[in-house]
């Protein structure tokens, strides 16, 4: 489904370079659920963002479905992140001013009815039954992500990248997300970085990610 061969990424650090990524390799299937590993600084994140095609390499090649990405326009590549890809990050990234349906909708910019409803019935799932209006000062910091969650999943893309999606939450609402993240749309592929191993649930694929 998605995979990487011999991937770099060097940049300009003062009068040196600095390698972040050497040669990774890694090839991930459909439905999987894979948690890329490693401490501050290791690289996490800068695979998050070249696996989902926001930053290029410095060398390499990306592939999915087949197709090398590495090879793609911006243009391609925008409208391909849109069509499969959604995005969780550690903070929520919600618009404050809109309310909690519309904050989903933006996942996929249609705000008909039918949409609407569609949203209920997610946010029902998600513990939020009844926030469709409410805005983000009336909502915790979980309610928050998961209304980002919600957002996430609206679309129903083939991956969802989560870059540190628990980081800024207490233990119990970092296990409750991680729980709906896996298990709300069973054909979608998590690709998700962390450095907390406290709530993995022994079922994921662990890619450990290592500074160089």
């Amino acid at each position: 489904m998605l995979s990487c061969k011999d991937l770099c990424l060097v940049y300009p650090d003062g009068n040196k370079t600095k390698t972040v990524l050497d040669k990774f390799n890694l090839e991930i299937k459909k439905g999987e659920n894979i948690i890329l590993l490693g401490p501050s600084g290791s690289g996490k994140s800068s695979l998050i963002y070249l696996l989902s095609c926001v930053k290029q390499p410095t060398s390499g090649d990306i592939f999915f479905n087949e197709r090398r990405l590495t090879s793609m326009s911006q243009n391609a590549l925008c409208d391909l992140r849109k069509k499969k890809f959604s995005f969780i990050f550690q903070m929520h990234f919600l618009i404050p001013y809109l309310t909690v349906i519309e904050n989903v909708l933006t996942g996929i910019n249609d705000y008909s009815p039918q949409s609407r409803r569609k949203v209920s019935e997610l946010l029902e799932k998600l513990g939020l039954g009844g926030y469709e209006n409410k805005k983000l000062y009336q909502m915790s910091g979980g309610e928050r992500q998961r209304t980002a969650v919600a957002r996430a999943l609206i679309s129903e893309p083939e991956i969802i990248f989560a870059d540190e999606p628990t980081a800024s939450l207490d233990h119990d609402t970092a296990l409750e997300v991680m729980h709906l993240l896996k298990n709300l749309n069973k054909n979608c592929t998590l690709v998700m970085a962390t450095h907390d191993t406290s709530i993995l649930s022994g079922d994921e694929r662990i890619v450990e990610v290592n500074k160089k």
